[in-house]
């Protein structure tokens, strides 16, 4: 296709960007600490942290960390929230020039088994709200070290004690645990103070994370993200971002919002790396499903970034108190991680008076791929264009390039494309192209100014009678019912026409009827793309970062 997304290209964003200045991700941190050392660069419960003390307490948690005899790329985990010690914890493991392997903190015994067994992590930092967990599986992994994090410890002496007598003994949110040999967050920053960093010999192919994929499509394998990915993704992010950023002074601390999680890739991108490059304040929102609690956080500042998902938006939306929030520094919504409804960005935008600028990418791709240009005006329902120096290819099952307009697999080629799958070959040959192309499993359609819609994944899509149904479609339309909160389509077998459009139906109107949402079908949906099938819930299977869980619904045993 020859580039011709580069065309449509914003005013003055390149079609390459540069970052042979850098030798690893470390550099352009403590570029960052060093540039903007006296700015806030976190905030969490009304408790701010510099950029100069997130450089000082960093340097104390990598120096421990060597001190403890890690080999250079030895894997440490990290299972936490958005609390201060995150990005502490995070950017010490990098400067130390080992593997930070991010964990869900919500995780099973079974999925936090799985993972540290198969990132061989040597060393866990874990809030004690989960170390009950860690205990069920610590015995089978390869866990030397642990640090037990709690949630005042950054708070400040007199309200860190009642932060943490609330969250034991009021809430009783730490459950009893045993980690014999266990050392607390704050024994461990005073045990470094007299400790020196050594220099560490990095390389761009060094291995900065492990990144998870979120095990919605099989089990859950680690993508090997190297410094190089993540550099070439912060810088490319940030070239992408520079025209919505231009008439914002330069001497003007900008706020961003951190209610994804910073242990998911867009958010660890998106707010934690580029927010520190720009010299941005991270407002970090422990627990977004709060929505009472979040928005009165969102009622003290005044915040000019805003990365979210549908379901986030979606839920702050429907809740009354979000009309009182002060939107009038918001320059960029992000979207990203699922598909927008066109629904909840035009409530967003009548609301906030920003447009949701939807994004595209994966944990294979560290992850920003593609973005839309943020001069539209309006929501697009597209993914965008490529980012800088990245490509796109639509692909035929034969991995062969269809014609402009036709729909195909998604691939991408760029220097964000991870190294590939940790430990697994096999996996990472079945999305590897011989030439470089990452497949994504996104069935897509390019126009010709460069722009691509997903139509869907490639195994939600539902066949019908010989009839391609996409998902994404159908909830698009159900969505925009009135009466509906929040919708999931499957296909579940049918003995007729093989697999038959089954809707899960969360209400907003209680009087909402299987009726209604047939009647409403009808006159939006051919024959064949109707759903035969409805069922109303109560809330829907959604992971961590608030992507609902098509495959639980599809593998649920039909009631009895």
């Amino acid at each position: 296709m020859d580039k011709l997304w580069l065309k449509s290209y914003p005013q003055g964003v390149p079609s390459e960007v540069d970052f042979s200045k850098y030798h690893s991700l470390a550099q352009l941190i403590e570029e960052s600490f060093k540039k903007f050392a006296a700015r806030p660069a976190f905030i969490c419960m009304d408790k701010t942290i510099t950029f100069a003390e997130l450089d000082a307490m960093s340097y104390k948690v990598a120096a421990w960390l060597q001190s403890r005899g890690l080999k250079k790329g030895a894997r440490v985990a990290v299972m936490m929230p958005n609390v201060l010690q995150y990005p502490v914890v995070m950017t010490g493991i990098i400067r130390a020039g080992y593997t930070v392997v991010n964990v869900n903190p919500l995780y099973t015994p079974r999925e936090l088994d799985h993972q540290l067994r198969d990132s061989g992590a040597e060393a866990i930092f874990i809030l004690e709200n989960f170390a009950t967990t860690l205990e069920q599986v610590i015995a089978k992994s390869s866990i030397k070290h642990v640090v037990v994090a709690s949630m005042g410890d950054l708070l400040g002496t007199v309200k860190g004690t009642i932060v943490n007598l609330v969250v034991r003994h009021v809430k009783k949110m730490v459950p009893a645990f045993s980690l014999p040999g266990a050392l607390s967050f704050n024994r461990v920053l005073a045990d470094a103070s007299a400790l020196k960093l050594a220099p560490v010999d990095f390389s761009m192919d060094d291995i900065a994370f492990l990144q998870y994929t979120g095990g919605t499509t099989g089990v859950s394998k680690g993508a090997m993200l190297t410094h190089r990915n993540i550099v070439a993704n912060v810088i490319q992010a940030d070239t992408w971002f520079q025209p919505a950023f231009a008439a914002h002074p330069a001497n003007d601390q900008m706020t961003m919002v951190c209610a994804l999680p910073l242990y998911h890739i867009f958010a660890l991108t998106v707010c934690g790396l580029m927010g520190m490059r720009l010299g941005a304040v991270n407002l970090l929102i422990p627990n977004p499903r709060d929505m009472p609690g979040f928005i009165k956080e969102l009622q003290k500042y005044k915040v000019d970034m805003f990365p979210g998902l549908n379901t986030l938006f979606n839920g702050l939306l429907n809740n009354p108190e979000f009309d009182k929030v002060d939107f009038s520094r918001l320059k960029v919504s992000m979207g990203g991680g699922m598909a927008m409804q066109k629904s909840v960005a035009d409530r967003w935008f009548k609301v906030t008076g920003s447009c949701i600028y939807e994004g595209y990418g994966l944990s294979e791709t560290s992850p920003i791929a593609s973005a839309n240009p943020f001069n539209a005006t309006e929501y697009s329902g597209n993914i965008g264009l490529p980012l800088p120096s990245t490509e796109l290819a639509i692909l035929d099952d034969d991995g062969k390039p269809v014609a402009l307009g036709q729909s195909g697999e998604i691939a991408i080629r760029g220097p964000q494309v991870m190294a590939g799958y940790w430990n697994n070959q096999a996996e990472t040959g079945k999305v590897m192209t011989t030439d470089g192309f990452f497949k994504t499993g996104d069935i897509g359609v390019m126009d010709e100014r460069g722009f691509t819609k997903i139509v869907d994944r490639k195994k939600d899509m539902i066949l019908v009678s010989g009839f391609n149904v996409f998902p994404n479609e159908i909830e698009e339309v159900v969505s925009m019912h009135p009466g509906v909160l929040e919708c999931a389509c499957v296909g579940v077998p049918d003995v007729h026409s093989g697999e038959a459009v089954k809707i899960y139906v969360v209400k907003k109107d209680p009087a909402l009827t299987v009726e209604d949402i047939l009647d409403y079908c009808k006159h939006e949906l051919t024959g064949y793309k109707k759903p035969k099938h409805i069922e109303f819930r109560k809330e829907l299977p959604k992971t961590n970062v608030g992507k609902i869980l098509r495959r639980q619904l599809r593998d649920e045993k039909p009631a009895v």
